[in-house]
C-alpha cells in the first residue's frame, strides 16, 4: 500500500511533463509552417503542451534553419518562416502586377514609419498640405498602417502607426531598421528632391496627376 501511495504522485507528475526539446521544435516548426501570419510566443504557447518552452525551441529551430533555403525570422514580436533572402528571385513571377500609390500616400506612409506613432495634424504639419480621408483609407485597406493610442491631449486625436504586414513585407524586424534618405535615393525608392516629404503651402492633393504617382511600394 505504501508503495502505490508513493507511485501516485510521480504517474500523476508524468502526466504534465513537456515534451522533450527536439520534439517541442518540431511542433513550433509545424504550427509555423502550417500559419500564414507570423505567429508570437504567447500564440504558440497556447497551441503546444503544457509545460512548453516556445521562446527555447525558436531560439534551437533559427540555429537549425541558418544557411537552408528557409530562414526562421523575427517580425515585430512574432516569427515566421521566410524564403531566404538570397533565393528571393526563384519565387519572382513573369508577370508583375503593380500596385502605385499617389505622391501623397507614399510621404503619409513614410512620415507614419519615421515618425510613429503620428496624429493625422503631425502628418499634415510636416507635409505642409492637408491629407485627404481617402489617403489614410488606402494605407489602412493595405494594412501597412493602423490606429495607434490616442494622445492625452485636447480632443485626444488618435495616432498611427505601422503594421506588422508593412514590417513583413519589406523584410524588417522593426521600424528602427527603416533605411535612412540616402539608402532610399540610391535604390529609387524616393525622388532625388531637397525635401521628398514636404509640399509647398497651399498645394491640393486632388490636383496630383499619375505623372507625380511613384512605384515607392511595389508589390512583387
Amino acid at each position: 500500500m505504501s508503495e502505490q501511495a508513493t507511485d501516485a504522485p510521480e504517474s500523476e507528475e508524468s502526466l504534465f511533463e513537456a515534451p522533450p526539446m527536439g520534439e517541442q521544435e518540431r511542433m513550433v516548426e509545424a504550427i509555423l509552417f502550417a500559419t500564414a501570419d507570423p505567429c508570437t510566443v504567447a500564440e504558440l504557447a497556447g497551441r503546444m503542451p503544457h509545460g512548453c518552452d516556445p521562446a527555447e525551441a525558436l531560439v534551437h529551430l533559427r540555429k537549425r534553419y541558418e544557411g537552408r533555403g528557409v530562414s526562421l525570422v523575427k517580425v515585430g514580436d512574432a516569427w515566421a518562416l521566410r524564403t531566404a533572402p538570397d533565393l528571393g528571385f526563384l519565387m519572382q513571377k513573369e508577370t508583375v502586377e503593380t500596385r502605385k500609390l499617389s505622391r501623397a500616400a507614399v510621404e503619409t506612409l513614410a512620415i507614419v514609419a519615421y515618425h510613429q506613432p503620428v496624429t493625422r495634424a503631425e502628418i499634415e504639419e510636416i507635409r505642409g498640405v492637408s491629407v485627404s480621408r481617402g489617403t489614410i483609407d488606402q494605407l489602412i485597406e493595405l494594412e501597412w498602417i493602423r490606429f495607434g493610442r490616442r494622445r492625452m491631449t485636447p480632443g485626444r486625436p488618435v495616432t498611427f502607426v505601422v503594421t506588422q504586414d508593412f514590417l513583413d513585407h519589406f523584410g524588417l524586424e522593426n521600424a528602427r531598421d527603416l533605411p535612412g534618405l540616402k539608402e532610399l535615393r540610391s535604390a529609387g525608392l524616393l525622388e532625388s528632391r531637397p525635401a521628398p516629404l514636404l509640399a509647398e503651402a497651399g498645394e491640393e492633393e486632388g490636383d496630383e496627376d499619375d505623372t507625380d504617382q511613384t512605384e515607392m511600394f511595389d508589390e512583387s
